[in-house]
C-alpha cells in the first residue's frame, strides 16, 4: 500500500491510483448508524403547572444530551419524543397513545395524579412502562398501581407521616381546617394528613374541597373565607402551582396568617418561586428533595447535578427536575444491566433495585413500585435570608429527615386498602 502511494506522486501513474483508491473505497462495507432509542416524554407547557413542567423538561434535555455524549444506551442514541400534558388526562393519554404508535422504549414525566393515573394506565394497554415524575396521590402506586407504572417521587402517604411527626405536638388541643384541590392528591393528602394528625373528626376539623383543574378566583377565595369563618387555629393548604400562588395572595390580603398557622403538605422550588417566598414564608412543608440537599448530606451525584443544571440554566433545579433526572438515568442502567428493551425484563430489573441517586440511598419497591427515599420536612425561611443566595432561591430550612422506609406505607397497609377498594392484592 505504501509503495502504491508513493508512486502515485508521480503524475503518470495518477489516474490509475485514483481508480484503485476509489475501488477500494467502494468496496469497504457502509456502517450505518445505529436506530436511535426513542423515549416519550410527557410534560404541561401550559397550563397551572407549566414551570414545574419546565424543570422537567430542562433536566430532561440535560439528561439525554449527558447520556448520548458518554455513548447513549446499548452504543444507540437516545431520542425524545414530546408531547404537552397540559396537566389534563385526556391530553396525557393521547399522548401516550402517540408515543405507542411512534414506538417508544418507555414514556416518562407529568405533573400532577390525575395525569400520572391517566398516562400509567393508557402505557399499560400498549405494554409500555410509565415513571412518574412528580405524582403525589396515593392512588398512583396504590389503588390505581399496576405493573406498568413506577413512581420515582415520595407520596402523600408519606409526606404526611413525616409532616405530623413535627407538627403534631403543635397542634394539640387546636382545631384545623382543610382546603384542598378536588382531585386524586388533594384527596389523599386531606385523607392522609387526618389519619396522622388524628384529626378525622369533620365537625370538630371541617374542610372544603377546590375545585380542579382551574379553580376561578372567586372559587380559591370562597375557601380561604370559609377558613376564616371556621374559627380553626391551623389551615392545611393542599395546593400547588398557580393555584397556590393565589391562594396565598388571597390568605395574605385577608391577613390569614396573623390569625391562624398554615401548613402546606407539599411544596417545590418553583411553587416557592411562582407564590413568592414573602407570601410564604415561614410556613412549614415537605419537599421529596431540593437542591441544598446533597451538600447538606454529602451526596455527591446530587451535588454534580446541580453544578451542571446551574452551568447549563443559569438557575437551581426543582425536585420534579431531579426525579425526572434520575428516571433517565435509572432507566439507561436497567438497560445496561438487562442488554435488553423488553418491557418484561426491564420490570424485573427495576424491581428490589437499589441505588444511590441524587437524594442519596433509594429503593424501587417490588410489591407497589414505589421509590423508597428520604422525606424532608422543611420550612419556609424569611425572605431576606432567601434571597442572600445567589439566585435568591435559598427558600428551605430543613427541619427534620424522615427515612423513607419508616414515612412509606407497610406492604399490609398497602394491600389493605387495595382490598378496601376492591383490588387484587399484587400488582398486574
Amino acid at each position: 500500500m505504501n509503495a502504491m502511494l508513493s508512486r502515485c506522486a508521480n503524475p503518470g501513474w495518477l489516474v490509475g491510483c485514483f481508480i484503485v483508491l476509489l475501488s477500494m473505497s467502494l468496496a469497504r462495507p457502509v456502517i450505518a448508524a445505529p436506530d436511535p432509542i426513542r423515549l416519550g416524554f410527557l410534560y404541561p407547557s401550559s397550563g397551572p403547572y407549566k414551570e414545574m413542567g419546565i424543570a422537567e423538561a430542562r433536566a430532561a434535555l440535560m439528561a439525554v444530551d449527558e447520556i448520548n455524549a458518554s455513548g447513549g444506551i446499548l452504543g444507540r442514541p437516545v431520542e425524545l419524543l414530546i408531547r404537552n400534558s397540559a396537566s389534563k388526562p385526556a391530553k396525557a393519554r393521547a399522548a401516550v397513545e402517540y408515543f405507542a404508535r411512534e414506538k417508544v422504549a418507555m414514556v416518562f414525566g407529568g405533573i400532577s395524579s390525575a395525569v400520572a393515573i391517566a398516562a400509567g394506565k393508557e402505557a399499560a394497554k400498549h405494554r409500555l412502562l410509565f415513571f412518574s415524575a412528580h405524582s403525589y396521590a396515593n392512588g398512583t402506586t396504590g389503588v390505581h398501581g399496576h405493573r406498568h407504572i413506577f413512581r420515582e417521587s415520595y407520596n402523600a402517604w408519606m409526606s404526611s407521616k413525616a409532616l405530623s411527626m413535627h407538627i403534631n405536638q403543635s397542634l394539640a388541643g387546636k382545631r384545623v381546617f382543610y382546603a384542598s384541590a378536588d382531585y386524586a392528591w388533594g384527596h389523599s393528602t386531606e385523607a392522609s394528613m387526618r389519619v396522622f394528625t388524628r384529626t378525622e373528626d369533620t365537625s370538630q376539623h371541617p374542610g372544603t374541597k377546590i375545585p380542579f383543574p382551574r379553580p376561578s378566583y372567586r372559587d380559591i377565595q370562597a375557601a380561604m373565607e370559609a377558613a376564616e369563618n371556621s374559627g380553626a387555629d391551623v389551615l392545611i393548604l393542599t395546593q400547588a402551582g398557580d393555584d397556590l400562588a393565589t391562594a396565598m395572595q388571597i390568605a395574605h390580603t385577608m391577613g390569614l396568617k396573623s390569625k391562624m398557622t398554615i401548613v402546606v403538605p407539599g411544596l417545590t422550588l418553583d411553587t416557592v418561586r411562582v407564590t413568592g417566598v414573602g407570601l410564604l414564608q415561614g410556613v412549614v412543608s415537605t419537599v421529596p428533595w431540593c437542591w441544598k440537599i446533597p451538600y447538606q448530606y454529602g451526596y455527591q451525584p446530587g451535588i454534580d447535578f446541580v453544578e451542571g443544571f446551574v452551568e447549563r440554566y443559569e438557575g437551581y433545579p426543582s425536585s420534579s427536575a431531579a426525579s425526572t433526572y434520575s428516571i433517565l438515568y435509572q432507566f439507561r442502567d436497567a438497560v445496561e444491566r438487562t442488554k435488553s428493551l423488553s418491557t418484561e425484563r426491564l420490570i424485573s430489573a427495576f424491581e428490589g433495585h437499589h441505588y444511590t441517586g441524587l437524594k442519596g440511598p433509594q429503593s424501587w419497591r417490588t410489591f407497589d413500585h414505589q421509590n423508597i427515599q428520604d422525606v424532608f420536612v422543611v420550612r419556609v425561611k424569611d425572605r431576606n435570608q432567601a434571597l442572600q443566595d445567589r439566585f435568591n432561591e435559598d427558600f428551605f430550612e430543613i427541619l427534620l429527615n424522615v427515612p423513607g422506609q419508616f414515612a412509606a406505607r407497610s406492604q399490609e397497609e398497602w394491600q389493605n386498602t387495595r382490598l378496601l377498594a376492591g383490588k387484587p392484592p399484587q400488582l398486574q
